[in-house]
């Protein structure tokens, strides 16, 4: 951990994260901000992508350079902010208003005080950690810092993003529930290479692929997706590696009584669920989608790759 300096500010908000709270959420931010003398420019473009296209011509400027942007919303928000800020030095604060939140939890930031988030902001506390990319033929490359989804999880997310109730991490429920009623297994090939050695349950090779019936296989940066989700329960922001979770073809009735458990944030340790850490990962299998913070990734198969101390966040 390290000080920064913060005294000019640029502050990214969604009006829409959290069902509509994200204005209201970045005006406390602003005042909170001001009443302490920070100089503050925001952006609040109407698509994801303008948002992107001002920060970034933000951060090349020297005379614009911002000592930090501030997140306000949700993953999704943030998981936009993620490439133009990579490599970049300029840390990134989150102040939670979204619906899972889930790097911020990761990184101990409060998600329902905007006031304990914002001073995380002004004492200027900074990590370095990992991001992960994902190369598909269905989408354009992704960055990501927490969980790409792959089968299940991901029409999950996908089923949840589409829903307007309920409210909050319940929606991941809900969906869950739905997306059970349909046919929820699928024939996975993963292939892993530059593995952690001794970690998890990896092989002793560096390189192996792994055919297996599975409902889902996420892959990690982060421990929790979905709100609070403990997914890859062992998985580190700076270590280099990525965790995969590969939750083998279990019972519907099974499956039923594990999801309750997740959704609680509990570590489920089922005998049909495998986990590894590797470098690059390959996930294909017919029919599967790929979720990235929560966001659409294009369908699979996917390759996902770690990149080590990308980016600079804001740590309480």
């Amino acid at each position: 951990m390290s000080e920064h300096s913060v005294r000019r500010v640029l502050l990214v908000t969604n009006p829409h994260s959290g069902a509509g709270r994200g204005d209201g959420v970045a005006d406390t931010v602003t005042d909170l901000l001001l009443a302490r003398g920070i100089e503050v420019a925001q952006v609040r473009a109407p698509s994801a992508a303008e948002s992107v296209e001002q920060l970034a011509a933000a951060v090349a400027d020297a005379a614009r350079r911002p000592d930090a942007v501030v997140c306000v919303g949700g993953d999704g928000l943030m998981n936009a902010l993620l490439a133009p800020l990579a490599h970049t030095g300029v840390p990134l604060g989150l102040v939670p208003a979204g619906t899972g939140n889930d790097l911020a939890r990761e990184l101990g930031v409060p998600t329902g005080d905007p006031r304990a988030a914002t001073e995380i902001v002004l004492r200027g506390r900074t990590e370095v950690i990992d991001l992960g990319r994902i190369e598909s033929t269905t989408a354009d490359t992704t960055w990501f810092a927490t969980v790409v989804g792959t089968g299940f999880d991901a029409r999950v997310t996908l089923r949840a993003n589409r829903m307007r109730y309920p409210r909050g991490p319940l929606r991941y429920t809900f969906a869950a529930v739905a997306e059970l009623l349909r046919g929820y297994t699928l024939p996975f090939r993963i292939e892993l290479s530059g593995l952690a050695p001794g970690a998890l349950d990896n092989p002793a090779d560096s390189h192996t692929v792994i055919h297996t019936d599975a409902v889902m296989a996420p892959i990690g940066n982060t421990r929790t997706y979905g709100g609070g989700m403990l997914v890859c329960p062992d998985a580190r922001t700076d270590d280099g590696y990525l965790d995969i979770t590969v939750v083998g073809a279990v019972s519907r009735p099974e499956m039923a009584r594990l999801l309750p458990a997740l959704s609680a944030g509990k570590r489920i340790d089922h005998p049909a669920t495998k986990r590894y850490r590797a470098r690059r990962i390959t996930v294909s299998a017919d029919g599967g989608y790929a979720t990235a913070d929560g966001e659409p990734a294009g369908k699979l198969p996917v390759t996902v790759q770690v990149l080590p101390a990308a980016l600079t966040v804001l740590v309480p």
